[in-house]
């Protein structure tokens, strides 16, 4: 009976990343093949031939440095600020007594809950209002507002699983409250800090139909929008938009290559209760 189980569950788990790998798959092998091979009646899993014409095409286009120092600004104040803040917020949540906690809590759901769709009506005529509209400033205040709760939520359970006796210890050795912080409760949260990182770095490298909408300049487009561009009222030019797709992938691959240890270690830490 176990056997079976087991040969199911690797079955399923086969089956499971096929579907998940092969559109990565037919994308990366689009980008190389020429553009006959990837417009013939008679598609191949496996290039006829490899081209690199469709990665100059990609690089060369106008706009492709711009819009990748755009994103790598929006992202990275984003992922700090969101970071910066839940960190402390998480804190609040999950060692703090205050009134209204829980219904703190329950609104950090209910934020994440809400449909995107439903919120840019009011979010463009509030950053309009504002003058925060075709800036990229706008753009990460919004992307904050949709990331942060995220962000607290998944800090708040790598906190939780924290002994805090712990921070008492310390606190009866001598410690200060920051120091604290920065001695014990921060190193440990050193994992979940880096897992929470990469999933808030890929929501908002990834994210579209905000930017698209608030940004109208073609020197303030993100990678997500410059893609978008490779389609216009004459089709879709297929090779150079999945080369270019590559290479809007490769950061986000690059550094979860780089710190995939700490990742692992993070969403095991945020899952056991210690």
């Amino acid at each position: 009976m176990r056997k079976s189980s087991s040969l199911f569950s690797n079955i399923s788990g086969v089956i499971a990343i096929i579907l998940m790998g092969f559109p990565v798959y037919w994308m990366i092998t689009t980008s190389f093949k020429p553009k006959e091979d990837i417009l013939s009646i008679n598609p191949t899993l496996i290039p006829r031939s490899f081209s690199l014409s469709n990665y100059t095409q990609a690089v060369t286009k106008e706009g492709f440095m711009q819009a990748l120092l755009n994103s790598l600004i929006v992202v990275v104040f984003t992922v700090v600020i969101s970071i910066f803040v839940a960190l402390f917020a998480s804190i609040a949540v999950a060692r703090m007594k205050f009134r209204g906690k829980q219904i703190y809590i329950a609104s950090i759901l209910i934020v994440q809950m809400l449909p995107l769709s439903a919120l840019l009506i009011p979010l463009y005529l509030l950053l309009s209002k504002l003058q925060l509209t075709d800036k990229l400033g706008g753009v990460v205040l919004t992307y904050i507002a949709f990331v942060l709760p995220f962000v607290i939520w998944t800090l708040r359970g790598f906190l939780i699983n924290i002994p805090v006796e712990l921070e008492e210890a310390g606190l009866v050795d001598g410690c200060t409250r920051p120091q604290v912080y920065r001695k014990i409760l921060f190193p440990l949260m050193a994992p979940g800090l880096v897992a929470t990182s990469v999933f808030a770095f890929i929501q908002a490298w990834n994210e579209f139909l905000l930017a698209y909408i608030l940004l109208s300049s073609q020197d303030k487009a993100t990678m997500p929008i410059w893609l978008a561009g490779f389609t216009n009222r004459f089709g879709t030019d297929w090779g150079p938009l999945m080369a270019a797709s590559t290479l809007t992938a490769l950061p986000v691959v690059i550094f979860f290559s780089l710190i995939q240890n700490k990742i692992a270690t993070g969403v095991t830490a945020g899952a056991v209760k210690g």
